[in-house]
């Protein structure tokens, strides 16, 4: 082998690697996995499969849907833990050292109430529990062999399910995002100490858009803006009048379970509902 392949080799050698796998792009959203509380949304009173304490059932059953009608709830953005599971279109792209080429960030863009998002790559640290929250939170990520490891804190309150189940402000946010070819699979595991016993996981997919258009699997289509407005939706209501329901007064509290022929107790949700065991405890459980 000639000096000069052995230099180049050495070379190579030496070069930092700042990515395994190239992310950026525009990806659209597919619908095949949760689609029906994705798309549509979920039904009132179904927590079943969500590892929820009673704190968070309470204030779930509290929750009247009126609520979004209030001005301030109108164009209310869902956090970063929730909002990859509705339609969007995500952009994402680096941001680069223009003396050193280091990558400083992965840069995001969400069309969905039109966030933009920081992932910093630089190894910097997560600033103190009392620095202001955000939808998107404050972000770092490494590299684990092919898959983008990201940790999130410092974001706001939200949901767990767009049906009243809350998120604290205490939430940790970890996401795997794994490309193959032209897929993204995003996997998401949150911890709350509030208001959940175990980690929370989902995953979504992607696929990458090769124009701008939007079009999506299933016919989604979506733009890049979010034009939300607030109106007055409810002609005559005092400003001070916040929609909800007192204790045992939820008139939804049995119509996902009756539904779908399965005992309130276990559309109640909680750790035990997640896993295959449960079925063999439905028939004790009580209608």
């Amino acid at each position: 082998m000639s000096k000069v392949v052995l230099a180049e080799f050495a070379l190579l050698l030496c070069t930092p690697l700042f990515a395994q796998i190239d992310l950026t792009g525009i990806w659209s959203p597919v619908f095949h996995e949760d689609q029906p509380e994705r798309i549509p949304g979920p039904e009132l009173a179904d927590f079943l499969g969500l590892p929820i304490n009673a704190a968070a059932r309470q204030w779930a059953l509290a929750w009247d849907p009126s609520r979004l009608t209030l001005p301030e709830h109108q164009c209310q953005v869902h956090t970063v833990a929730y909002m990859y599971r509705g339609p969007l279109l995500l952009r994402i792209w680096e941001e680069r050292d223009p003396e050193t080429q280091d990558l400083i960030a992965l840069r995001q863009y969400i069309s969905n109430y039109e966030q933009n998002r920081t992932i910093y790559m630089d190894g910097r640290p997560h600033p103190p529990s009392y620095a202001p929250h955000t939808w998107m939170g404050f972000s770092t990520g490494k590299w684990e062999g092919n898959i983008l490891t990201v940790t999130t804190t410092h974001i706001k309150q939200g949901w767990h399910r767009r049906n009243g189940l809350p998120s604290s402000d205490r939430i940790t946010l970890v996401e795997h995002f794994i490309r193959h070819d032209d897929h993204l699979t995003h996997v998401t595991v949150v911890t709350d100490p509030d208001y959940l016993t175990e980690p929370l996981i989902k995953s979504q997919d992607f696929t990458l858009n090769i124009s701008e258009a939007g079009i999506g699997i299933g016919g989604i289509t979506t733009g890049w803006l979010y034009p939300c407005e607030y109106v007055e939706e409810i002609p005559g209501r005092s400003r001070y009048e916040v929609p909800s329901y007192m204790p045992g007064e939820n008139p939804f509290v049995s119509e996902f379970a009756e539904r779908h022929k399965v005992p309130v107790a276990a559309a109640m949700g909680g750790a035990e509902t997640m896993y295959p065991e449960y079925k063999s405890k439905l028939g004790s459980v009580k209608p």
